[in-house]
C-alpha cells in the first residue's frame, strides 16, 4: 500500500507541475478556488461554534 501511496503522489505532483507550464493562469485560479473554499469553511466552523456556544 505504501507503494501505491508513494505513485499517487507523484502522479499528482507531476500533473500539477504539468498544469502550471501549460496554463498558469488557470492553475492560479484553481489554487485561489480551493484556498477560499478552505476559508469558507473555517468561517463556517467558527459561525457554528458562536452559534452553539450562545445559546441558552
Amino acid at each position: 500500500m505504501d507503494t501505491v501511496k508513494k505513485i499517487a503522489f507523484w502522479v499528482v505532483l507531476g500533473f500539477m507541475v504539468y498544469a502550471v507550464f501549460t496554463n498558469p493562469d488557470r492553475a492560479a485560479d484553481i489554487v485561489g478556488s480551493i484556498w477560499n473554499l478552505i476559508l469558507d469553511g473555517f468561517d463556517a466552523l467558527q459561525r457554528f461554534f458562536t452559534a452553539l456556544l450562545n445559546r441558552t
